[in-house]
């Protein structure tokens, strides 16, 4: 087995403490800024306290992937900082290291949080963001009727729209549309067919082999345009005449929520692809969820570029505080989730390219950690 060099070794030591501290704190600080009052309104309400649990679990990777990195700049800066402290920077500037060889073991260990962040970011995080967002609209239709999630969706094929899927309730726990409505359009834009169903279940398995994936369930009833034809249809039966809806429960999903969490960034690219085709997706939409694609390697990636600006920015020529070490962590943090906002807002109103606006944070940071670094090598 290849033995570590001891100056690695005593890097990686100082820095996995302070990074599982840092991981604790900020999800600790943001499940509590984000969802307590929410889960606790959820308890008063008489929620299961099993349901809360799970609820809560169902929350936290997500976080965990944004904490990751915020952790890794909050290691860097305390372990450098102790090192510092104890004269330890000098003593290895002393035996011949350069600033760049002391750093080498921070980028290896920010590489492989990134590589974790983001391997857990397009497994674990859609399915566990799918699971909440489903049992959180779930409970809130329980406690109040009246909350539920009606939804609308075209159906297009060819890039025509076809017709209109309207429904009083979209169940994401049991993948049904309640109460919907399906609308076909003559090719003058006047109703050829109305589809009244009590409930439209969707089949992932179905879907793949007929191209559709939706079946009726509780009957029917189908009436033509002009009424001169009314029809009552069985379970499961679909009327011939009806195109079947070419969009998933997925697609439902991504046009109506804002967390793009529920998507990988294969699922992104299919809505993309999606929208694109229909004629009625605004520019706005698209360019979300093409700064949300991008973001999915920008955000994991966040983590090196942390952990490569804390380190150094930890070197001090005098004895500091660790308060001082959070104070800064906190406002690098800041200064970023700032910055990218900002971006964000440019790139969905089509004033700058999606990729530019996700990655502009980490060429900004790379670069302010060049330029440290160098300096502290002086």
């Amino acid at each position: 087995m290849m033995k570590l060099p001891r100056m690695d070794r005593l890097v990686y030591q100082e820095l996995i403490g302070p990074y599982i501290f840092g991981v604790a704190m900020f999800t600790v600080l943001i499940l509590a800024a984000t969802y307590l009052f929410r889960l606790t309104g959820f308890l008063v309400a008489g929620v299961p306290i099993l349901t809360i649990v799970e609820l809560f679990a169902l929350f936290t990777p997500g976080i965990l992937v944004k904490t990751f990195a915020m952790a890794m700049l909050l290691a860097g800066l305390l372990a450098f900082g102790r090192l510092s402290n104890d004269a330890e920077i000098i003593a290895l500037r002393a035996a011949g290291a350069n600033m760049a060889r002391i750093m080498r073991p921070v980028a290896i260990f920010s590489l492989v949080v990134a590589g974790v962040a983001f391997g857990v970011d397009e497994t674990l995080v859609p399915w566990a963001a799918q699971k909440s967002e489903a049992l959180g609209v779930a409970i809130a239709t329980k406690l109040d009727p009246s909350k539920m999630t009606p939804t609308s969706e075209p159906i297009v094929q060819n890039g025509k729209v076809l017709g209109m899927v309207v429904a009083r309730n979209l169940n994401t726990t049991t993948d049904t549309l309640l109460g919907a409505t399906v609308l076909i359009y003559n090719p003058d834009g006047t109703n050829a067919w109305v589809l009244w169903a009590k409930e439209l279940k969707f089949n992932p398995a179905l879907a793949s082999s007929t191209g559709g994936g939706w079946r009726i369930v509780g009957g029917a009833t189908l009436q033509s345009g002009d009424g001169s034809t009314f029809t009552r249809i069985n379970d499961r039966a679909w009327p011939p005449d009806i195109p079947h809806p070419n969009f998933s429960i997925q697609d439902l999903l991504a046009d109506q929520l804002n967390n793009l969490d529920v998507l990988s960034m294969k699922g992104i690219q299919t809505e993309i692809a999606r929208l694109k085709k229909d004629k009625t997706a605004s520019k706005s939409q698209i360019a979300n969820l093409q700064y949300g694609y991008w973001n999915k390697i920008a955000l994991p990636f966040a983590a090196f570029i942390y952990g490569i600006l804390g380190a150094p920015l930890g070197i001090r020529n005098s004895r500091s505080s660790t308060a001082g070490g959070f104070a800064l962590a906190v406002a690098i943090i800041f200064g970023y989730v700032t910055i990218a906002n900002l971006l964000s807002v440019y790139a969905q109103g089509g004033l700058l390219p999606a990729w530019a606006a996700s990655f502009a944070p980490l060429v900004v940071g790379i670069a302010a950690s060049a330029w440290i670094i160098r300096s502290r090598n002086i």
